[in-house]
């Protein structure tokens, strides 16, 4: 997942200042995904030498000079490109995340289709960890070991199903907004 397309979505919500935007991102998309201010200043040099923002003067009363960064056309279309392409390598469930907030801004760029996909991927997985519960822990009676290893397996079991339980509750809701952007 990329933190420019994060910094994008942050942007296209409210145009700020880096230092402002840091802030706003360690409240919001900094809970579930974390980015060093110095990184997020960094990145956005590269965003603007990209042509993806425009960085304006931004005077805080001649203390200093700050920047106050818009997201561009070719930001937004980057941005409108990344959400559309499945996640293929790192954690797609955390980058579903991120691609939500995305259409929360720009619309349904199909975040739809990613999540019934992520569902049948979470959902096979969950059935090989309930099928390792039934062939190696029916016992009554288990060794120490097979306890912790157990728990160990429950506690996959229990983070599947509450992931399921959660992506089947917003598929309807990104699912209307298609929809609705389709009328």
């Amino acid at each position: 997942m990329s933190i420019q397309h994060a910094l994008l979505i942050s942007l296209l919500e409210k145009p700020s200042t880096g230092y402002d935007l840091a802030r706003r991102f360690d409240k919001s998309i900094g809970y579930f995904w974390h980015a060093s201010h110095q990184q997020i200043y960094r990145e956005l040099g590269r965003m603007t030498e990209a042509g993806w923002l425009s960085a304006t003067e931004d005077s805080d009363g001649g203390k200093r000079l700050r920047w106050l960064y818009r997201v561009l056309a070719p930001g937004k279309a980057e941005l409108a490109r990344w959400v559309s392409e499945p996640v293929e390598e790192g954690d797609a469930s955390r980058a579903l995340l991120i691609k939500l907030r995305a259409e929360a801004v720009i619309g349904p760029h199909g975040v739809d289709e990613e999540l019934r996909r992520l569902i049948v991927e979470h959902q096979g997985r969950l059935d090989h960890y309930l099928e390792i519960e039934q062939r190696d822990f029916a016992a009554r009676r288990m060794s120490h070991a097979q306890k912790l290893q157990h728990a160990v397996l429950r506690a996959g079991i229990l983070t599947e199903q509450g992931w399921l339980q959660w992506a089947n509750e917003v598929l309807p809701v990104v699912e209307a907004a298609k929809r609705s952007a389709r009328k």
